[in-house]
């Protein structure tokens, strides 16, 4: 950042060090400095930027800095978003059966999912739900994660099972339980 930046009125300027936030504090000493600290990852930020550059015009006699903050001490305060591939393998080992469908246990939204419900609950055992219809980004990531096109999704131990036509062969078979307690 060079002196003469520091000093013009109406801008918001970019400061990447604490030497140069130290600059622009000494240069701005009786005046008002407001400081916004950004990372390229956040959207949040980059919409708060362009609030900046609007409040520099409004307020010319304020300096208005946006600091870059690339160490990982920012991280820590406000952790990135984790990737959707981190999300999903999350989310399929949430529980050691985790079944992706369009409801939840308590209420189906399709009749797919109504019917894996019917089976699961047969099982008795234990299962979590995730509902597809509240997260769009889930909804569509699963798929190209799982190569599985279609819901309800069934899950044991993060790995996918299979759909409903699969669930159902599977219990006609005998061969669902012992997936569904990880014996296979």
């Amino acid at each position: 950042m060079a002196a003469g930046a520091a000093e013009a009125a109406a801008v918001v300027v970019e400061v990447g060090s604490a030497r140069q936030f130290e600059e622009l504090l000494r240069l701005r000493a009786k005046s008002l400095v407001v400081v916004h600290f950004w990372a390229p990852w956040a959207p949040q930020c980059a919409q708060m930027n362009d609030v900046m550059a609007e409040l520099a015009k409004e307020h010319p006699q304020v300096s208005f800095v946006k600091e870059l903050e690339a160490s990982e001490e920012l991280d820590t305060i406000c952790p990135k978003a984790p990737k959707l591939e981190e999300r999903l393998k999350v989310l399929t080992n949430k529980a050691s059966v985790m079944l992706f469908m369009k409801g939840n246990k308590q209420e189906a939204k399709c009749g797919f999912s109504k019917q894996i419900l019917e089976i699961l609950n047969s099982t008795g055992v234990d299962y979590e739900t995730f509902d597809i219809l509240e997260d769009e980004e889930v909804r569509q990531g699963l798929k190209a994660y799982s190569n599985w096109p279609t819901y309800p999704q069934l899950y044991v131990k993060g790995e996918l099972v299979g759909g409903l036509d699969i669930v159902k062969e599977l219990k006609e078979n005998g061969e669902l339980m012992p997936i569904l307690k990880g014996e296979n």
